[in-house]
C-alpha cells in the first residue's frame, strides 16, 4: 500500500491578501488516493469472500465427514442392537434349554434312585430265592439220600412188586418214572398200560397217562399225602384193569 501524502498546511492570511484567492485542492492527488482506497477495500473484500467462500467449502466438506460418520455410527449402534437382540433371544433359549436338561437331569436321578432301590430289593429277594433254593437243595439232598438208601434196601422188593404186578418200572428222564403195565387186558394180555411219574419235586405229579385214567388225581393225591409209591402203582393199575373190563 502506497503511503498517504500530507497535504501541506494552508496559510489563509496570505491567501487572503492575495488579489484572486484560490487554494489548490490538490484532486488528483485526491483522486488518486480515493482510487487506492477503494481498490485496497476491494482487494480486502476479494480475499475476504475467498477466505469466506474457502471455509464454508471446508465446513461443507467436515459437516459431510461428520454426517457420514454419524450415519456410520448409526448403522453399527443399530448392527449392535439387531446383535443385542439376537443375543438375548439366544440367552433366553439357552436358559430354557438349560432348565429342561435340568429338569430331565433330575427326572433321570429319580429314576435312578428308584432303580438303585429296585436293584437292591431284588438283591435282598435273590439273596432269600438262594437261601430257599440252598435250604431245598440240602432237603432234596437229603431225601435223595434216604431214597437211595431205601432203594438199595428195598430192591428185592422192587422185583418182587414188579413180577407180583407184571410192570415195568425204569428212569426215562431225570427224576422221572415210567410205569408199564401188562395183562391187565383178559380179552389181550400183551396190550400195555403206562404213566410216568415226575419225583423231582416235594409233590409227585403224573406227567403222561396211557390210557386215561379218571380216578388218576385223587390217586395222586394219597400219594403225596402218604408217600407210598408202590400202594399207589397198585392203585393205578387196578384202575386200569377196572377201565379194560
Amino acid at each position: 500500500m502506497s503511503s498517504v501524502v500530507r497535504a501541506p498546511q494552508i496559510d489563509l492570511a496570505s491567501i487572503l491578501k492575495a488579489q484572486n484567492p484560490q487554494i489548490d485542492l490538490r484532486l488528483p492527488a485526491y483522486e488518486a488516493s480515493t482510487r487506492n482506497f477503494l481498490k485496497a477495500v476491494s482487494d480486502y473484500a476479494n480475499r475476504a469472500t475467498a477466505e469466506i467462500t474457502q471455509r464454508r467449502t471446508q465446513h461443507s466438506a467436515e459437516k459431510k465427514r461428520i454426517s457420514e460418520k454419524v450415519l456410520a455410527i448409526e448403522t453399527e449402534t443399530n448392527q449392535c442392537k439387531v446383535k443385542e437382540i439376537e443375543l438375548v433371544a439366544t440367552l433366553e433359549r439357552e436358559q430354557e434349554e438349560t432348565k429342561e436338561a435340568e429338569s430331565s437331569v433330575a427326572a433321570l436321578r429319580r429314576q435312578l434312585t428308584s432303580i438303585r432301590e429296585a436293584c437292591t430289593a431284588l438283591d435282598m429277594e435273590i439273596e432269600q430265592y438262594r437261601a430257599t433254593t440252598s435250604n431245598l437243595r440240602r432237603e432234596r439232598e437229603g431225601e435223595r439220600a434216604t431214597l437211595e438208601t431205601h432203594a438199595s434196601n428195598t430192591t428185592p422188593e422192587l422185583y418182587a412188586c414188579e413180577r407180583g404186578l407184571r410192570c415195568v418200572i425204569e428212569g426215562v428222564g431225570k427224576d422221572q418214572l415210567l410205569v408199564r403195565f401188562s395183562h391187565i387186558d383178559p380179552s389181550n394180555p400183551r396190550r400195555e398200560a403206562s404213566f410216568v411219574l415226575d419225583v423231582s419235586a416235594r409233590s409227585y405229579k403224573v406227567l403222561t397217562s396211557t390210557p386215561s385214567l379218571p380216578i388218576l388225581p385223587i390217586l395222586l393225591d394219597r400219594l403225596n399225602d402218604t408217600r407210598d409209591i408202590f400202594r399207589f402203582i397198585k392203585e393205578v393199575r387196578e384202575g386200569f384193569r377196572e377201565t379194560f373190563v
